[in-house]
């Protein structure tokens, strides 16, 4: 175990949660909690929340392997899931899809890269230019469509996807049969240690994309009306967990190792290291949400306007009465 049960009391105690808060609470209306298992190191919070989530009196803690980020929102949408990170661009295509789907809290800023040959040394630059994904709809799939119509490309007209898994996308740049890829922890760091292509995009220190989440808690949105009490109990386990990787990234590092999420150390603790978890009060959740509604809207990628996806998909509740329990 990472944290034992007076461990975690004492974590609460250390991230400024008010112990009678707590104890005046009704218990969880159920016991049981689903959460997602996805290839992506920047999702640590979620792994590192089952030790938080028995004390906020989860019994049982299942994580529902997924693959990718659509993965994680067909998941949700389904009800195969209760609760999940995810990525925010892909979660807006869901919910302008009419999927029972709905963001709680933003949970980090900046954990995508983009990658280029030398042909591409700028966004603008991608006109005309191949970017591999994994599938259309993926988080780097959105996420570099929003960069693209940011600058004024059209996505669907400008930019030439093809759909191939991230070891051949490796090979692929490495080759210059490709043009660009987006990569998520740990695929920055193999890119970097493999020498292959240049950063063209740091989303933790290029703005705009510094500036806005790209990870989510996000929920079923049945799950929610019907289980409030434990959907804050669940996010609570979560934000808490977000502020141990920002305050102990080595042992988190050692937890990831541990449970089999990456056999690399070095990658684990690189990660914590440069994911800005401490960020999660101080970004606009809302303000995410609308920005990149708007990007994927200009992009023709959704019918819906971020006023729409905000009342729709949204739920900041949790987030508001949490943010006043939880010292900032």
């Amino acid at each position: 175990m990472f944290l034992g049960k007076a461990a975690v009391a004492g974590a609460g105690a250390l991230l400024g949660l008010r112990p009678e808060l707590c104890a005046a609470e009704p218990p969880p209306e159920t016991t049981t909690l689903r959460l997602t298992r996805r290839p992506a190191l920047c999702g640590a919070p979620e792994y590192l929340a089952e030790e938080f989530l028995s004390h906020e009196g989860f019994t049982e803690v299942q994580y529902v392997k997924t693959t990718g980020s659509a993965g994680v929102t067909k998941a949700l949408a389904a009800g195969a899931a209760d609760i999940s990170m995810a990525f925010s661009g892909p979660t807006i295509l869901r919910i302008d899809a009419g999927d029972p789907i709905v963001f709680l809290a933003g949970i980090h800023v900046g954990c995508f890269e983009l990658f280029g040959t030398e042909r591409v040394r700028s966004i603008s630059d991608l006109k005309g230019k191949t970017v591999a994904v994994a599938e259309l709809g993926s988080g780097a799939h959105v996420f570099v469509a929003s960069m693209a119509a940011h600058v004024g490309l059209n996505p669907r007209k400008d930019i030439n996807w093809v759909l191939v898994p991230f070891d051949e996308a490796t090979r692929s740049l490495a080759e210059g049969k490709v043009d660009a890829y987006l990569g998520f922890p740990p695929e920055p760091l193999v890119l970097r240690e493999k020498k292959i292509g240049h950063v063209v995009v740091n989303s933790t220190m290029d703005r705009p994309w510094s500036q806005y989440f790209c990870c989510f808690a996000v929920a079923n949105r049945n799950f929610v009306r019907s289980h409030p009490v434990a959907t804050k109990r669940a996010l609570r386990a979560i934000l808490k967990a977000t502020e141990v990787c920002s305050r102990e990234p080595e042992r988190v590092a050692s937890f990831l190792v541990d449970k089999g999420y990456t056999k690399r150390y070095d990658y684990a603790l690189q990660t914590m290291r440069e994911i800005p978890y401490s960020g999660w009060r101080q970004y606009g959740s809302e303000d995410t949400v609308r920005f990149y509604s708007l990007r994927l809207h200009e992009a023709g990628m959704i019918k819906s306007s971020p006023q729409k996806i905000i009342a729709q998909g949204t739920d900041w509740r949790f987030l508001n009465e949490l943010k006043k329990e939880l010292k900032s």
